[in-house]
């Protein structure tokens, strides 16, 4: 997929609020902190298409971008970030579980984790709730130009031995960089090929 324009559309507050027409939607989502704005330039192509900051859970709200003037890439709020008040972490869970549950025009989740770090409790849980919700998803493991190729595939491999505690059939999965533009062709063409059954329809 080559991607030819793409548009910021407007934030909403909650899943409700969100653009009413049927265009597919793809969402990235992970902990705070864990490389979501940077990816999200570097599948676009748009250095400052999504804000990157040093500052863990920076977004706030549900962001829409068009793309190519086909789908729509949406931009959640990250999750597990203790300096939040509680009523604030209590209101982004509520904005993304809304998001997740209701959303009929949701194609496919990409939930994003740090390949840098051994599973984490809050990843293996939110992964768990989405295959509960029934909600369609894969994996994205970040920041792999930051560890050696050993590590890195050590790291995936104990995420899905995690995974495989408890599910049967395990998600794909995708290894980026956003440094090296890794896996940038692999994630772009596996949603041309998500699309394609919708153009049909």
């Amino acid at each position: 997929m080559d991607i030819t324009s793409t548009e910021f559309i407007a934030s909403y507050p909650r899943e409700s609020a969100c653009p009413k027409d049927e265009r597919p939607e793809f969402a990235f989502i992970g902990r705070s902190n864990v490389g979501k704005s940077s990816l999200i330039n570097m599948l676009t192509g748009r250095k400052g298409l999504a804000k990157v900051s040093g500052t863990p859970g920076k977004t706030q709200l549900i962001n829409f971008f068009l793309i190519n003037h086909e789908w729509h890439l949406v931009d959640l709020p990250g999750y597990g970030y203790a300096r939040l008040s509680k009523d604030k972490r209590r209101v982004l869970s509520n904005m993304i579980n809304g998001y997740m549950s209701n959303r009929q025009q949701l194609v496919v989740a990409f939930v994003l984790i740090d390949s840098n770090i051994e599973p984490t409790k809050i990843d293996i849980e939110f992964v768990n709730s989405l295959g509960e919700s029934g909600v369609p998803f894969v994996l994205v493991f970040t920041k792999s130009d930051r560890i050696g190729k050993v590590t890195l595939q050590k790291n995936i491999d104990l995420f899905m031995q995690e995974l495989a505690n408890t599910w049967e059939m395990l998600p794909e999965w995708f290894v980026t960089s956003s440094e090296y533009r890794t896996g940038r062709e692999d994630i772009l063409n596996f949603i041309d090929q998500c699309l394609k059954p919708t153009a049909a329809k």
